[in-house]
């Protein structure tokens, strides 16, 4: 049997999102148990061109929620945008996952063929709907949370596979 598009997406969406609410849990507690202000690690970043923390917590909740809604046809919703605190971060997660339980796998399935297209600071792209969800959703998604993760696990939060893999 093939795999259908919801399956390959918004469960995989759903489970990475709850565990980036555990790692931001860990984290915030991190900081309280080391006494680190928690700016630092929120702004934390391993080279000068690259996104810092809360931004790939951002960029990885941008990615499920706006792609999720792509494939299904429907307005991309609007997260919380602050992020000055892991309360932020963690609400921004929060509305992600509570929008991905509001898609039905009949609005996805069957968008193999849908007609994409994002904006990107060079211009459009476009994409057939499984091109778009394996060649470029997925990759970008499980990147800005396993930098996410690399990010903390590299500062000092004691983070392991277990907390990366979320539940299943």
């Amino acid at each position: 049997m093939a795999m259908s598009m919801y399956n390959a997406s918004v469960p995989l969406f759903r489970q990475l999102l709850g565990s980036l609410k555990g790692i931001l849990d860990k984290a915030a507690a991190h900081a309280t148990a080391k006494n680190i202000e928690p700016t630092a690690l929120l702004t934390v970043r391993l080279f000068p061109d690259m996104f810092m923390f809360s931004r790939q917590i951002q960029q990885a909740t941008d990615m499920a929620a706006g792609g999720a809604a792509r494939l299904a046809g429907v307005d991309v919703p609007t997260l919380p945008t602050a992020a000055d605190s892991f309360a932020d971060l963690q609400a921004r997660v929060d509305a992600a996952l509570a929008f991905l339980g509001t898609l039905k796998p009949a609005q996805i399935d069957g968008s193999e063929e849908r007609d994409i297209t994002i904006t990107m600071r060079t211009g459009p792209m476009s994409f057939k709907g499984q091109r778009y969800l394996m060649g470029w959703l997925i990759p970008h998604f499980t990147f800005h949370v396993t930098t996410a993760y690399n990010l903390l696990r590299h500062d000092g939060v004691e983070l392991g596979k277990r907390d990366y893999l979320g539940a299943f």
